[in-house]
């Protein structure tokens, strides 16, 4: 049997994933969360074989909670499933410790799959962001400049780009205005521009927000 929790801010979104999975026998959901907090607890409490993780939860942002469950909780097994755009994502979260990403508008069946074959120790991706990983190990496929951000850098980017404030960036990653505002210049030379605006244009473009 594997043992899942569940874990997205919208309570509706973890209905719908635990009555999908209650129709197969060999996956049973030992415990939903709504915020990092409720994660914790549940992995502390209880033996999780594989967490379904959403990336924006409240108490820790994004790919922090993945780095913090790996390192942590080294025996459960994380799945990323995500509006996030895979390409742009995919790549980040393996590398942070998660097993797999998987796009909230896959068919339900790819969740059920994508659990299965981690809980056997595989890897899940789809098939085009594999083969865009593939490209770029080889040196074949040309770096765009964002991915030379940091992870830290690059959740900086994107609430910035969404339109959040140096001061609410602050406050969601529990680091002061200044060291925003230093994130803030380094990813404006980074991507070889000069303001807010153009950084929400360059997201928009590259399909990183909506």
């Amino acid at each position: 049997m594997i043992k899942i929790v569940i874990a997205d801010d919208h309570p509706i979104v973890r209905h719908g994933m635990v009555e999908l999975l209650a129709e197969e026998s060999d996956l049973k959901v030992v415990g939903q969360a709504g915020t990092f907090g409720e994660i914790v607890d549940n992995l502390q409490r209880r033996s999780v074989d594989i967490i379904v993780l959403d990336l924006n939860m409240p108490g820790k942002h994004g790919l922090d909670a993945v780095k913090h469950i790996a390192a942590h909780f080294k025996r459960t097994k994380i799945l990323v499933v995500s509006a996030y755009p895979e390409e742009q994502f995919a790549k980040r979260v393996l590398k942070d410790g998660a097993s797999g990403f998987l796009s909230k508008d896959a068919a339900p069946s790819q969740l059920v799959n994508a659990i299965r074959k981690i809980s056997l120790g595989g890897k899940y991706i789809s098939p085009t962001a594999a083969e865009k990983i593939a490209l770029e190990s080889t040196g074949s496929f040309e770096e765009r400049l964002h991915e030379r951000l940091s992870d830290r850098e690059f959740q900086v980017f994107l609430m910035i780009a969404g339109g959040k404030s140096v001061s609410e960036i602050g406050n969601a990653l529990f680091l002061s205005p200044k060291t925003i505002s230093t994130y803030r210049s380094r990813i404006l030379s980074k991507l070889q521009l000069s303001s807010n605006a153009d950084l929400t244009r360059y997201a928009l473009e590259h399909k990183l927000i909506n």
